[in-house]
């Protein structure tokens, strides 16, 4: 059977506590949950995401329009249903979409296991400090669309599975693989001895992205805006650029991903060939 439909016409009702104040719960965490919303993203959760779907949480009157949503629930999640009111009321603010989910992390993986299961031509993407959720989640959405096969983050990065991120990387956070790993200089360390070649993405960078020529098993560095990457890691490893204007001296890092992984792409070659 698909998810059970349940009224819910009390704020107060415990059964939608985990979606109370979802904002300020964003800043502190829910105890090994998150909360994702919109039409598009809940149907990456329900039918591309490893994550277990716990319960929905809708506006009746978006109820009509979600039957492939509730379709694709697993059998029995609770779909609780609930008028504007009490669902503002819960959330703590006009929730114009009316679509919600609660889902479960799960386990965290160790870094060397990661990167033990990936192919021999694996694209990974290292976010260093990188702590903007909106860069994050714009960076989930570049790295699916370019087949990225794990993103990194270090100790000091943002969380993927933070309301905003997973809302602007269109789901793409519930569906990429990406593992947590401590200090960016463990992280380099780890993928060389995986025989990945690291690469630093730096407008002072020493080679043209268009003229590097990726090896098998490749690793993308992006530091946060302004600062960028430390000097440290740019030292440990090769640095390449975005050719640009002179008259300007950066890009945002979520566009300068966009240019950067559609030239490391492993289909980029086939895709050019056939042009």
């Amino acid at each position: 059977m698909p998810a059970q439909i349940i009224p819910v016409d009390d704020p107060a009702d415990p059964r939608l506590a985990p979606y109370r104040d979802i904002r300020e719960r964003d800043l502190v965490g829910r105890q090994g949950r998150f909360i994702a919303e919109g039409k598009v993203v809940l149907n990456v959760l329900l039918r591309q995401s490893p994550f277990e779907t716990e319960s929905l949480l809708l506006l009746e009157n978006r109820l009509a329009g979600v039957d492939e949503l509730i379709e694709a629930a697993p059998d029995g999640v609770p779909a609780y249903v609930c008028p504007a009111a009490v669902l503002d009321a819960v959330a703590g603010f006009h929730v114009h979409r009316g679509i919600l989910a609660l889902g479960r992390r799960s386990a965290a993986r160790e870094l060397d296991a990661a990167l033990e299961a990936l192919p021999a031509n694996a694209l990974v993407i290292v976010l260093a400090g990188l702590a903007n959720h909106d860069n994050i989640g714009a960076i989930f959405r570049n790295a699916a669309a370019f087949e990225a096969d794990l993103v990194v983050l270090d100790e000091t990065a943002g969380d993927p599975l933070y309301r905003k991120a997973i809302r602007v990387s269109v789901g793409a956070a519930l569906k990429v693989p990406f593992v947590r790993a401590g200090a960016v200089a463990t992280i380099t360390e780890r993928l060389a001895a995986h025989d990945f070649d690291c690469l630093a993405l730096s407008p002072s960078g020493g080679t043209s992205v268009g003229a590097y020529r990726p090896g098998r098993r490749r690793a993308l560095f992006f530091g946060s805006e302004g600062p960028g990457l430390p000097e440290p890691v740019m030292r440990s490893m090769r640095t390449i650029r975005i050719p640009m204007s002179e008259r300007f001296d950066s890009l945002n890092v979520a566009a300068a991903s966009a240019i950067a992984l559609h030239r490391l792409w492993h289909g980029a070659d086939a895709a050019g060939s056939a042009d």
